[in-house]
């Protein structure tokens, strides 16, 4: 055999080869790492060592780089272990640590391996275990190798033991019993007087209290000696992370502690330490205003920065002092509102939360309206960050910030038209939210409605198809409370609406219905009223009928003016009305012409105004009803069906007669149960409504649907989180040229559609853009919002800066000319659910153990140590002494707790339990380990089930420190 390995080792490829040929390949990459892949399972099976090691070695890399599977390698990674060849263990120790896992078969041989390495005395071979282990320890390693770790941690050399300081972590983590060994002993290193060994320990402590933090609040002396006493600014800031978890659990500790931070914060030069004294400070200690306010002046100086990274901490120091300190931000709004112009986008978004941090139901409105207009001049992506802290702060809490529904639903729609935003489905979310909890709102949720629906910038915008979709849902659902519910059905059939997906088509078809039955029931209640009080009904009839053309008029003049506002980005400015069904008798709105809500309410419905709607809506659904989509055919069936029903049984109606039989008047019957139907009123449903339904009897729900793959594996789902102008329904572009070649095809389909658009542009121009010069019809989007050339984009940044401050300047509550609208909320399951994260049943046990420990009977021996180390108040006492009898009273008591021994340890060919009874002699400390860990686990469990007992005790802290 060494003739074969001996020609392996002189022919095999390096890493370095391996390397080389990779950059100089020509073959490509992925069949060059098969290829080497290839080569590597030939070599790796070689009886020689060194060139296993190597072979292993190039695995590692592809693996590292690459994600080339190496499991099948990992005996082989064992095998290069136990080499007695440092190059090759060291080799074989990374392979391990890079691909080993819980579940690695070959993890059971390593045992006796890695306690031979960390018994030896070689300093390196004892480092590559202790990486090892930190990385891919379990259970059984923790377990099995925690009497060589307790012995590392009091090491000779430095280098070992800090290392195992930090194992320490791992080995709690997994095994919580391990605590009762080596605790006392890491605690021991918090004197050390090498710096990496405390530096080490007190990253332990750290790690340790972010889980726990009352468990370790008895080391708050000796913490607070090290706050002093270091001058290791990187173990400050440690020292500084525990204090700032220990300082709220108990509020003398608070105070002992303000005035050294203060100091530090004073002193101090580096950035780092300074911004955690600070972020300590306003975090914990916020109830002392005078480190307060040193922390404040701080924050103002890394506000001044040039160095973004430093501008940025500043920004988020601020951000945690907000909500208890908010003249803190009040001080420093200058370079907050600076701060959403930086090129930097954290500094943009820190800065951002900032301000809407500020909000309140005083200042929500000029707040919202400056950060509106700052949004059309901003990029794509924060643009829709303005939008959707807006919207997720003025929804917060059903609301509670909003005093002016008719202000929020404007404001909803101004976001709408706003260009590159992608917030449809909340703005959609929160157009149908606000309509079913506000009842007060419905009026201006309709008009909005109405101005979304004939904007023709929305309908070649696919990210804006949500909200078009929620407002023909409102202008349906809310019909009662339109100006003139014709024009609604008008814009909800324009033939531009055939540009939309069908999803987004079906709610229209859908509205049509809801409209067009409010609209007949209308006009048959007034007509059956009439008949009864009236005996001239023809006169009033034909009275009606003449006064039809004003009426309308004055709807066409006021529908073009707010058509025209609606593109107007400073709508916001205008004050808005109230058109609540209480001031609908008042003779002129908002804007100073007369309501024609009035008109309708006096005039009521006319045969001809329901003859032309029911004629215009039978011309637009009779193309419809030959369509391949089930849901539009089905809708498009209702409508066309009902309007059937009415032309056989209202002859009167439709044949232009004067007097209405009474045998006619049956069909009110039928149109009034469907529009109660519709009429019923829908309210919010409860989050936790699905929960409380019971599962039927027999139904079993499927875990799993990676069936749907199998039935719909080629359905691709809609996209809307990346901003680009592909469609995300039949995945086309969706450009202007597109759409002109979409809207021809349609209307060339058949004679009657084209007829149908000439006839519909000649009555209703108002909803199509201008014509060209030449004749020709353009059907390019304009961009909603677009901004105007000139002095909107001159604005300068001092002025954006004033006009926010003024926003932010705290004011007195408003005095509203209206009450707050009701917002209807439900009794129970309405609050969004708060997920908490479930603790481990490990950490319980580690809480436990150290509770065990510190506020045991030992914690009297622990502390007194602690006092005697202590150079201030206490007299000088021998610590290794204290120590040394904690230890041996420690373990006198485990080995008295634990007697029985787990029987399956030896089927294993591990260390006989007894071993771990042998007493460790090294640095003159005698140990004993623990012996049974099936008892000591079920002890710790017993503990912790009985952590309200002890958490109940006050933790001991020697009095000197109070």
């Amino acid at each position: 055999m060494a003739g074969p390995s001996m020609m392996e080792t002189l022919f095999q490829r390096t890493l370095e080869d391996l390397i080389k040929g990779m950059r100089l390949q020509l073959i490509g990459e992925s069949a060059f790492i098969s290829k080497a892949v290839e080569e590597i399972r030939r070599e790796i099976k070689s009886t020689d060592l060194h060139t296993k090691s190597i072979a292993l070695q190039k695995l590692t890399y592809l693996n590292s780089l690459h994600d080339v599977d190496m499991s099948w390698a990992a005996f082989h990674a064992v095998e290069c272990m136990s080499s007695s060849r440092f190059a090759d263990k060291r080799i074989g120790y990374v392979a391990a640590s890079q691909s080993f896992n819980e579940s690695t078969p070959v993890l059971l041989l390593i045992t006796n391996q890695l306690r031979k390495d960390l018994t030896s005395v070689n300093e390196h071979e004892a480092s590559l275990a202790l990486e090892c282990l930190a990385k891919i320890g379990t259970v059984d390693l923790a377990r099995d190798l925690t009497p060589e770790v307790f012995t590392l941690l009091s090491s000779s050399k430095v280098f070992v033991r800090k290392k195992s300081i930090g194992v320490t972590m791992r080995v709690f983590e997994k095994y919580p019993d391990a605590v009762r060994v080596c605790f006392k002993r890491l605690v021991e290193n918090l004197e050390s007087s090498d710096p990496q060994s405390l530096s080490a320990t007190v990253g332990v402590f750290c790690e340790l209290a972010a889980k726990d933090p009352l468990s370790y609040l008895p080391l708050a002396p000796e913490f607070y000696r090290i706050l002093v006493d270091s001058k290791n600014n990187w173990v400050l800031i440690k020292v500084l992370k525990i204090f700032a978890r220990l300082a709220p659990l108990e509020p003398r500790l608070a105070k002992k502690v303000t005035e050294p931070i203060c100091e530090h914060m004073r002193r101090t030069g580096a950035k780092s330490l300074m911004f955690e004294c600070v972020r300590t400070v306003v975090g914990s200690l916020s109830e002392y205003e005078s480190a307060v306010k040193l922390a404040v002046v701080k924050i103002r100086e890394l506000l001044l920065e040039d160095d973004p990274n430093l501008k940025y901490l500043g920004l988020h120091a601020l951000s945690i002092v907000a909500p208890k300190h908010s003249w803190a931000v009040l001080e420093n709004k200058e370079v907050v509102i600076k701060s959403l112009s930086d090129e930097d986008a954290n500094i943009k978004l820190e800065s951002l939360r900032l301000v809407m941090a500020m909000v309140s139901e005083s200042n929500i409105i000029e707040i919202s309206r400056v950060l509106v207009h700052y949004a059309l001049k901003s990029d794509p992506e924060f643009c829709n960050e303005i939008l959707g802290s807006i919207l997720s702060t003025c929804s917060r809490n059903f609301y509670e910030i909003v005093m002016d529904f008719d202000w929020y639903v404007s404001l909803l729609g101004e976001m709408s038209r706003t260009p590159h935003c992608q917030k449809s489905e909340e703005i959609e979310f929160q157009l149908i939210d606000v309509g079913m909890r506000v009842r007060d709102a419905r009026p201006e949720l309709v008009r909005l409605a109405r101005s979304l629906l004939i904007d023709p910038a929305l309908l070649g915008n696919p990210f804006l198809h949500r909200i078009l979709s929620a407002a023909a849902w409102v202008s349906g659902e809310y019909v009662e409370f339109s100006l003139n519910p014709f024009e609604l059905a008008e814009a909800l059939i324009q033939p531009r609406a055939s540009l939309l997906p069908t999803s987004i088509r079906v709610v229209y078809l859908q509205s049509v219905f809801k409209i067009l039955i409010f609209c007949v029931n209308s006009y048959l209640s007034q007509t059956e009223t009439l008949a009864d009080l009236e005996p001239e009904v023809p006169d009033s009839i034909s009275q009606r009928e003449n006064s039809e053309a004003s009426d309308l008029a004055s709807v066409r003049a006021l529908f073009e003016r707010e058509h025209d506002e609606a593109f107007n980005p400073g709508v916001l400015d205008r004050p808005s009305t109230d058109n609540s069904i209480e001031d609908i008798g008042n003779a002129a709105d908002g804007d100073g012409q007369t309501s024609t809500f009035v008109s309708f309410r006096k005039n009521g419905f006319t045969r001809e105004s329901i003859v032309n709607l029911v004629n215009l809506v039978e011309v637009a659904m009779r193309p419809l009803s030959v369509s391949l989509e089930v849901e539009m055919l089905e809708r498009t069936c209702n409508i066309l069906g009902l309007i059937e029903v009415l032309k056989r049984e209202l002859p009167a109606v439709f044949q232009n007669e004067k007097v209405l039989e009474k045998e006619e008047l049956e069909v009110l019957k039928l149109i009034k149960l469907m529009n109660d139907a519709f009429s019923e009123e829908l309210g919010p449903v409860s989050t936790s409504a699905q929960e409380r339904v019971p599962i039927p009897d027999g139904l079993v729900l499927k875990d799993n649907l990676a069936d749907l793959d199998e039935v719909m594996g080629d359905v691709k789902l809609p996209s809307s989180s990346s901003f680009s102008l592909e469609s995300p329904y039949n995945g086309q572009r969706m450009d202007p040229a597109s759409c002109n070649v979409q809207s021809k095809e349609d209307s060339e389909a058949s004679s009657e559609s084209t007829s149908l658009l000439a006839e519909h542009r000649k009555r209703h121009g108002l909803y199509y853009l201008p014509s060209e010069g030449n004749g020709t019809i353009s059907n390019d989007y304009p961009p909603a919002n677009d901004l105007k050339s000139g002095d909107t984009n001159q604005d300068d940044t001092e002025d954006f800066v004033k006009l926010t401050a003024q926003s932010l300047v705290s004011k007195k509550k408003p005095n509203y000319a209206k009450p707050r609208p009701v917002v209807v909320k439900l009794d129970e399951g309405e609050s969004v659910p708060v997920v908490l994260k479930k603790r481990d049943s490990r950490d319980d046990l580690l809480s436990g153990a150290v509770r065990d420990i510190l506020l045991g009977d030992d914690a009297v021996k622990l502390s007194s140590s602690i006092k005697g180390k202590e150079k201030v108040n206490a007299d000088p006492l021998d610590s290794k002494e204290n120590m040394h009898d904690m230890e041996n009273s420690s373990h006198r008591k485990s080995s008295s707790r634990r007697s029985k021994q787990r029987p399956h340890r030896k089927e294993r060919g591990q260390t006989n339990p007894e071993k771990l009874g042998v007493e460790k002699e090294e640095h003159g400390g005698k140990v004993k380990s623990k012996s049974s860990h099936r008892h000591g686990r079920q002890k710790s469990r017993q503990k912790a089930e009985g952590s309200s007992d002890i958490i109940a005790e006050t933790p001991v802290i020697p009095d000197f420190l109070l």
